[in-house]
């Protein structure tokens, strides 16, 4: 696998702000605390204190109320997808050594959302737990295509080459989905607007289906952190400490796509979270992933609930989906990663 010219290295780099890594992700829950309340609180209809308490403890007996307690469900799905995607996110670029990694730039949330979209015109689909599982296997044959066609040439999988296999592959995803679905004018409205990304329609059923998924997907993504910090040193070095390479890249991976997949199926494709959110918490919280993936897990929650709030307040009559609100922040970060990477070759 190609080396990057400034790999992430367990070292210095990783214990210079080991003393303020519980601080950090003290100030992430307080914040993610924070935003929840918010994502309860705010909308077209804003809530005040004594509504919101008895929203929160189920009452519904007036409308303010009442939009509490819809909107439970829909902060608590935003809270699991965000988190999903950023500890994704980390997983990819761990196991990709790929500053550029994301679920979406690497087409795996596209390749989820054609499994979906099949399953729904093809044979019949409805429930949240259906596709989740098509949505894994969706994402999982995703991955392994864009990798390697990524690998394909001089150079091997760098990380440009799976930024722009990723790229490609997806728009042609797309255009398969609209194959698939403009002949079907009774599921283009409901299609369309799952595959913008978006929480707005998240109930406790919804959630209970794909929850499963999604802790498969946590627990093996964070138990893989001390592989990933082993893979770091490049394969060989790994494998000289005893690591066993592909088995581990493989159960990394394997979280990811879980991750992925849940994701998608619950909320739609939404892009860039798993791109932001571990650049940032490098810089926070250093190179080491056994810190990384929780607190990109955290921030990740966080920014998907504050985008999702965001998209609620500006447009207080109607909303914006999440998933807008998040390629608006996250194209022009993705321009700034590529304009600073220093990559040879295509």
């Amino acid at each position: 696998m190609t080396q990057l010219a400034s790999p992430p290295v367990p070292g210095a780099a990783v214990r210079r702000p080991a003393r303020l890594r519980p601080l950090w992700l003290l100030a992430g829950l307080v914040a993610l605390a924070l935003i929840m309340v918010a994502s309860v609180a705010l909308g077209s209809r804003v809530v005040g204190w004594q509504d919101l308490i008895a929203g929160l403890q189920g009452h519904d007996e007036n409308l303010n109320q009442a939009a509490v307690v819809k909107r439970i469900p829909r902060t608590l799905l935003a809270v699991l997808v965000g988190a999903a995607l950023g500890l994704a996110g980390g997983v990819m670029q761990g196991v990709t050594r790929n500053p550029l990694a994301d679920p979406g730039i690497l087409g795996v949330n596209m390749g989820a959302s054609l499994a979906v979209v099949t399953g729904i015109v093809v044979f019949g689909l409805s429930s949240a737990r259906s596709f989740a599982w098509v949505a894994i296997g969706g994402a999982a044959v995703a991955a392994v295509f864009v990798y390697a066609v990524g690998s394909l040439g001089r150079g091997g999988a760098t990380p440009l080459k799976l930024a722009l296999a990723g790229t490609a592959i997806s728009a042609a995803l797309a255009s398969l989905i609209s194959a698939f679905v403009l002949p079907r004018s009774d599921l283009a409205g409901g299609v369309q607007s799952w595959r913008v990304g978006g929480v707005g329609g998240a109930g406790y059923e919804g959630i209970r289906q794909v929850l499963p998924f999604l802790v498969a997907g946590f627990v093996i993504s964070l138990l893989s952190a001390r592989s990933l910090n082993s893979l770091a040193l490049g394969d060989d070095l790994a494998a000289g400490l005893g690591e066993r390479v592909a088995l581990a890249r493989g159960t990394a991976a394997l979280g990811a796509v879980l991750l992925c997949g849940a994701a998608t199926a619950a909320a739609g494709p939404i892009w860039f979270v798993g791109l932001i959110v571990p650049h940032v918490c490098r810089l926070l919280i250093g190179l080491d992933h056994r810190w990384l993936l929780p607190s990109s897990a955290l921030l990740g929650a966080a920014l998907l609930t504050a985008s999702d709030v965001v998209g609620r307040v500006v447009a207080r009559q109607q909303e914006i989906d999440v998933g807008i609100i998040t390629a608006l922040v996250g194209a022009p970060f993705f321009i700034a990663i590529v304009r600073r990477q220093k990559v040879r070759d295509l």
